[in-house]
């Protein structure tokens, strides 16, 4: 990094953070919706369980399979320019998802949303680090970055849920549009350009094998946490593991590698990396789950479910704002660390819910844990972009991010399966139960629910109970995982980044030049 003092940001920079805060509003909230629209969408095109799961984390899936390509493409081309053609194409993308017709079509027009979608956070985050050269400024706008993320979080179910009281499900989709024109209309006059004059040539090599090292180990996981082939799974991954191994062993070789693995051999940059990618993981399973419980078993409307949820957003943006200055008094590991733990609690908490009206419990389990991620992404985000050179930054964000992506798609993947697997072990259907009902009840409950819908309030409370039980048994599984890993990563990220930091003291920088 620059050994000289760096410059202080001025009024043009502080107008532009506000600018790229735009797109991650978006992000935010285009998960957040969808997840409350899971139960409409569901039966608006009678999804099956699998297809729903797909429909939720393809746009994940290709988010984290482009992130480094987008990121590595906005060094060396321009990153305000990746960010406003990425800007115009999600916006293209979500008309054709909000006018989906059937499963297919909504899972392909996801697909496009994430490689668009690819192109923005990497971009908007490298932009920051550009423009806020100073440690602390630096520090702070990425916690206020983090925080945007949370506050799109807390805003998407609240206007989710006000869309769906009054519009069809496609309507969720169409609030990307005008946030999206806003950024090309004022983006080009307060955003500036950046990019790499000696980042050498995209390698297309590189992006296929990226691209085929990460989606069929992705498939692969996906197939063994449900009831999908198992010789099948088991191939995709070998496949998937056999070019991830090409792909390294290209960017060791490479005069302009798409990824500069040199990053990793800095203890603390493989830390927080692997510290987001599992705190992501353990949030999307459950955010899932909790999202379709407050509807499906606790029997909330879309926009009470949506108030429901913003506890939990806000306690997130409480943390993610006072993690710096903590950090400052305490060193970011314990503070890390710290966090972790109570999202441990939070999890454990919620092994105590139980179906019914009552959601007290789950709402305080769920701002519990949300509370405990918050140090984690805020500090962890720092940790990786600040331990790059300017020049590399796209590359260093599109790691953070990919983290980010890759394990909020895992989870929503792995332990949303692993949830669904749970709930149709121990769902049960009364004997003389009509076949299409009892088919629909075992899928899953958001079809249950729908499929019972037209029967008598008494028989379909019978048909649902036995249903309910098991969608909460899926949540304590995917709760009881979730907090195993956040301990156990706690005590990772204890040594690890402390050891980092000693690593760092003696350590040379990173050259400038790949």
């Amino acid at each position: 990094m620059n050994s000289s003092a760096p410059a202080r940001a001025g009024t043009r920079q502080w107008l532009g953070l506000a600018v790229l805060a735009l797109p991650t509003l978006l992000v935010a909230m285009d998960v957040s919706v969808l997840h409350l629209a899971v139960p409409e969408i569901s039966s608006g095109l009678g999804a099956s369980a699998q297809e729903m799961l797909w429909i939720v984390d393809i746009y994940g899936f290709m988010i984290a399979g482009f992130l480094v390509t987008m990121g590595t493409l906005g060094d060396r081309v321009g990153r305000r320019k990746v960010l406003l053609i990425g800007g115009a194409a999600f916006a293209v993308a979500s008309v054709l998802a909000a006018y989906a017709s059937d499963p297919v079509l909504l899972i392909a027009a996801r697909a496009l949303l994430g490689v668009a979608g690819a192109t923005l956070m990497p971009s908007t985050l490298s932009l920051i680090v550009n423009m806020f050269t100073d440690d602390r400024e630096r520090g702070m706008a990425i916690a206020v970055w983090v925080t945007m993320f949370s506050v799109g979080t807390a805003l998407g179910p609240v206007i989710g849920g006000l869309i769906l009281q009054w519009f069809w499900w496609g309507a969720v989709f169409l609030i990307a549009v005008p946030i999206m024109v806003v950024l090309l209309v004022v983006g080009p006059v307060l955003l500036p350009e950046y990019r790499d004059p000696d980042g050498g040539k995209l390698d297309p090599v590189s992006v296929a094998l990226s691209l085929v090292a990460i989606l069929p180990i992705i498939f692969g996981l996906k197939e063994l946490a449900t009831d999908g082939s198992p010789a099948l799974a088991a191939a995709a991954i070998v496949v998937g593991a056999a070019f991830g191994y090409l792909f390294v062993r290209r960017q060791r070789t490479s005069a302009s590698p798409l990824l500069d693995l040199r990053l990793f051999t800095r203890r603390a940059f493989a830390v927080a990396a692997s510290a987001l990618l599992l705190t992501m993981f353990v949030a999307g399973g459950t955010y899932l789950f909790i999202t379709q419980f407050l509807q499906l078993v606790a029997g909330r409307s879309p926009l009470t479910a949506g108030l429901w949820l913003l506890p939990a957003a806000f306690a997130l943006i409480v943390t993610s704002m006072s993690s710096p200055g903590l950090a400052g008094r305490f060193g970011p590991a314990p503070v890390v660390a710290a966090g972790l733990a109570v999202s441990g609690i939070g999890h454990l908490l919620l092994l105590l819910v139980t179906p019914g009206e009552d959601i007290t419990l789950l709402v305080t389990a769920f701002a519990i844990l949300y509370a405990g991620g918050g140090p984690v992404v805020a500090l962890g985000t720092d940790l990786i972009v600040g331990s790059a050179p300017p020049q590399m930054a796209g590359s260093a964000s599109a790691v953070s991010e990919t983290s980010t992506e890759l394990g909020m798609a895992l989870g929503v993947a792995i332990l949303g399966s692993l949830g669904t697997a749970l709930y149709r072990a121990e769902v049960t259907v009364p004997p003389g139960t009509p076949t299409d009902t009892a088919v629909a009840i075992q899928d899953n409950l958001a079809n249950g629910v729908s499929a019972t819908s037209s029967l008598p309030a008494e028989t379909a409370n019978t048909l649902l109970a036995s249903a309910r039980e098991a969608f909460t048994s899926g949540l304590s599984g995917i709760a009881l995982t979730s907090a195993v890993l956040s301990f156990a990563l706690a005590g990772l990220v204890l040594w690890g980044i402390r050891a980092g930091a000693e690593e760092e003291a003696t350590a040379e920088p990173v050259p400038e030049s790949a």
